[in-house]
């Protein structure tokens, strides 16, 4: 029988869903999977008689919803974020295969919180909403039309976990404990300015430096002991202590 514990770890994120028949039908999908978690960042009308409709008995994941301000707020905890997205970027975090993406947030989710962020009905994600996660995911589909709608991608995504449950993925020995999410982005805020502090960062021209700083350690999906040391490093050679002699 499939061990449905990880999947209580795993938060699905909505950010800025348009229609709120959407977010009912993503409750539903969820539930179908045994997922429980939605997060909602600035949806456009919630709560909704239309959400609530098309839900069907699915209610009870859309009482218990968290309607975020914003993204950042939404992921605070998050061990691994993937943004769920059909559109490929050119600067952007590692993107991988739904299921490959899914055996990764299974075994993360073992331990820590995991997190599906899927973006608006039109647009999709931001690139830098895509950038405060760690992977990318996309659902291989017809190139000459690959926009699922929302809910149904949800499912797509949700399914995968479900399936990645069946299979052998529980890692040998411990877990290792990743940086969450506050972490990640307060190494990313210290490392910004102790480059523009050395003059090696222009914040008048910064170019793409942060986001290609981002997809390099989002490839490491670094964990909270490394982060550490990171800021170490970064505050001894911003402030070098003399040697002892």
């Amino acid at each position: 029988m499939t061990n449905p514990a990880p999947l209580a770890n795993v938060r699905v994120i909505l950010c800025a869903t348009h229609h709120p028949g959407n977010v009912g039908a993503a409750a539903r999908a969820m539930k179908t999977m045994q997922l429980s978690q939605l997060y909602l960042v600035a949806p456009t009308s919630f709560p909704d008689p239309q959400a609530e409709w098309r839900a069907s008995r699915a209610t009870d994941i859309l009482e218990q919803a968290r309607v975020c301000a914003d993204l950042d707020e939404a992921l605070a905890g998050v061990a691994l974020a993937i943004a769920c997205s059909a559109r490929t970027r050119e600067l952007a975090v590692p993107q991988v295969s739904v299921r490959a993406a899914a055996g990764r947030a299974i075994e993360v989710a073992q331990a820590q919180p995991v997190a599906l962020v899927f973006g608006n009905e039109t647009y999709g994600l931001t690139t830098a909403e895509v950038n405060k996660c760690q992977l990318l995911a996309t659902i291989p589909a017809n190139p000459d039309y690959a926009s699922l709608n929302l809910a149904a991608a949800v499912q797509v995504f949700a399914y995968e976990l479900r399936m990645a449950l069946t299979g052998d993925l529980a890692p040998e020995g411990k877990v290792p404990e990743l940086a969450g999410f506050e972490e990640i982005e307060q190494f990313y805020a210290y490392l910004e300015e102790m480059m523009v502090d050395i003059g090696f960062l222009n914040p008048e021209h910064p170019k793409k430096l942060m986001p290609r700083m981002r997809r390099l350690f989002g490839r490491a999906q670094l964990e909270k002991e490394e982060v550490n040391i990171l800021r170490g490093i970064l505050k001894s050679l911003h402030q070098p202590r003399p040697r002892k002699t």
